[in-house]
């Protein structure tokens, strides 16, 4: 395990007992049809940021896949992603946190997605980048980033707590600051072939004190795919500081979607 992986896992844990999820939850019925969830994530973490809800998800009965995104291009992260759904026994709920909401955008056309969870998540049309997700909001100052001469883009180290995770602890943050995974900034740019909320149903958790994106920008993505909306106090790394709620939505996606016949 890399240090950045052994310190989300520890931040998400740290969380995951700040909301009160150590108890184990209510375990999923036999018959249950959705029994899998994929978990992809998104700019400046990796998948291990996911700890907090796969320890949840898992002591429900579910069985969890974290994807490990490399960043590099939307095709290249879409691929990742297909790799894990392709070894799921049936069919899984889809998850993306902030760009991985972009790929589970277009990797959801997978036949074995009954569902799309958006966790503080961008979500284009088909036909649309990524970047035209923003047109017509204003960012909060609080993030800003360092993209460098090879176009891969970092959170500024000066502004890294404030615009993606001031509901950790200073050391956590800092932590997180020198261990980020870098992102392609051309992946922003690239048109997506596909948009799988327009067929399968979405549901997405909003993160009121969200610094990456704007409300409004939240809102307006959501209420676009028609998504079913939940709203919790939680920086832009929700899926890291409210795993409880985030595992409580995608509880509620696997019961309420119907899988593909």
């Amino acid at each position: 395990m890399t240090k950045l992986q052994t310190f989300l896992a520890a931040a998400a844990m740290s969380a995951f007992g700040a909301t009160g999820q150590a108890d184990v939850q209510t375990r999923i019925p036999d018959d249950q049809a959705i029994r899998n969830v994929v978990l992809v994530h998104g700019a400046f973490a990796d998948a291990s940021g996911w700890r907090g809800v796969h320890d949840d998800l898992t002591s429900r009965g579910y069985h969890v896949t974290m994807v490990q995104n490399p960043l590099t291009s939307l095709a290249d992260d879409v691929a990742a992603t297909n790799r894990a759904l392709n070894r799921q026994n049936g069919p899984a709920i889809l998850v993306g946190h902030s760009w991985g909401g972009t790929v589970i955008t277009e990797a959801g056309i997978h036949p074995k997605v009954a569902g799309l969870v958006y966790v503080s998540a961008l979500s284009p049309d088909a036909g649309e980048t990524t970047a035209q997700q923003y047109n017509g909001f204003t960012s909060p100052p609080e993030f800003v980033l360092d993209i460098g001469e090879d176009g891969y883009g970092y959170v500024a180290p000066g502004s890294f707590q404030a615009g993606f995770a001031h509901d950790v602890s200073d050391a956590d943050a800092t932590f997180m600051r020198d261990a980020q995974v870098p992102i392609n900034m051309e992946v922003f740019g690239t048109v997506l072939e596909n948009a799988a909320w327009r067929t399968k149903p979405s549901w997405a958790v909003i993160a009121t004190e969200d610094k990456a994106f704007a409300q409004e920008m939240l809102h307006h993505m959501a209420d676009r795919i028609g998504a079913k909306v939940t709203e919790v106090p939680a920086s832009h790394a929700v899926f890291m500081t409210q795993p409880a709620v985030v595992a409580q939505a995608i509880d509620e996606a696997t019961r309420e979607a119907v899988p593909a016949n």
